[in-house]
């Protein structure tokens, strides 16, 4: 993959009937005070008027937005397909829906450059369709700069693996994409890929506005959560032949957080008896199987803290009621909600 130095950042935004959203999200994109940028837009087979607004983008900004149609793939298809696109020396992932701040590329380039950073991590809150911040997200609280990796491979088990609020280097998709046909394609790539990283940097500025929209607030999970734990076991793999593969509590508490914490998160939304059982069922061989004890579960620690004591009330009670086996109660308590 050839980087062309006078582009420094690509940005990949994957487009699907986003109509509503689009412009907004373009126009922070266009907004950048980076200005050695393409932004690769990349329709993914959209139904709506997402096209007419990718063309008057490129027509109005003919240098920095490139708009690609492609037939419906799914979101990790329409990232790869503008990966192999990209000129720039590093890449950046943009949600169409999402938005950034006017600075974002320009600081996570500049730091990248500064501390010879492979990915660059910035913090990212959620905003409603009015811009209001409804959740700050932050990503490496007490943390400096520049963090090289070998001294703080707590990073690896502690952080979250959402592709848009990070920059990377180009060079780690080298033999590296994002999988098709699976949900959960961050957890199972981004992990691999900070494996190959020596020194991330980190800017504690929220550049990153994540839109929860008001059709996506009325949560129905299915089982294609399992994908979640398939995603664990990929990275599981990578790890055991990286350079870290002795550091086992650095894949244990990934184990934990990933594979127990952020599944029974999505659990708590799976609508049909039948699909929760079967997926607690599966949530349980993965314990067993890893030899997690509850013990370590309820003790596990992010970023140095209690990770289940920082959690509001409802969510503490959700999670120890799993630990100790009160599914049935668990079913109860969540249809009377």
């Amino acid at each position: 993959m050839n980087a062309d130095v006078s582009i420094k950042v690509s940005v990949i935004v994957p487009v699907y009937n986003v109509e509503l959203y689009l412009e907004k999200c373009l126009s922070s994109l266009v907004r950048q005070t980076l200005q050695q940028i393409e932004i690769l837009v990349i329709n993914d087979g959209s139904s709506d008027h997402s096209q007419p607004i990718i063309d008057k983008f490129q027509e109005r900004y003919p240098d920095k937005i490139f708009g690609f149609s492609k037939d419906n793939g799914g979101l990790s298809d329409a990232r790869n397909y503008g990966i192999e696109r990209a000129k720039g020396q590093y890449i950046g992932f943009v949600d169409s829906d999402d938005y950034v701040s006017e600075t974002m590329f320009e600081e996570m380039y500049v730091l990248a450059e500064k501390h010879q950073a492979e990915m660059v991590i910035c913090n990212l809150q959620k905003v409603d369709e009015e811009g209001n911040i409804t959740q700050k997200l932050t990503q490496l609280p007490g943390f400096p700069e520049k963090i090289v990796l070998e001294d703080h491979l707590s990073v690896f088990s502690d952080i979250s693996y959402f592709a848009c609020n990070k920059l990377f280097k180009k060079s780690l998709f080298e033999g590296k994409r994002f999988k098709k046909g699976i949900h959960f394609e961050d957890i199972e790539l981004i992990p691999q890929i900070l494996l190959e990283c020596h020194i991330l940097a980190f800017t504690p500025k929220f550049h990153y506005q994540y839109l929860e929209r008001r059709d996506s607030i009325s949560k129905s999970h299915t089982t294609q959560g399992l994908d979640i734990l398939n995603a664990v076991a990929t990275v599981e793999n990578a790890f055991k032949k990286s350079r870290f593969s002795d550091q086992k509590t650095a894949l244990k508490n990934f184990q934990i957080l990933e594979g127990v914490y952020t599944f029974l998160a999505y659990l708590a939304y799976v609508k049909r008896d039948s699909d929760f059982y079967k997926m607690a069922k599966v949530l349980d061989e993965f314990v067993k199987t890893k030899g997690l004890k509850t013990k370590e579960m309820i003790q596990y620690k992010r970023f140095g803290k209690n990770y289940l004591l920082s959690l509001p009330m409802k969510k503490k009670l959700y999670y120890l009621l799993y630990f100790f086996g009160f599914k049935s109660v668990i079913r109860r308590l969540m249809r009377q909600h």
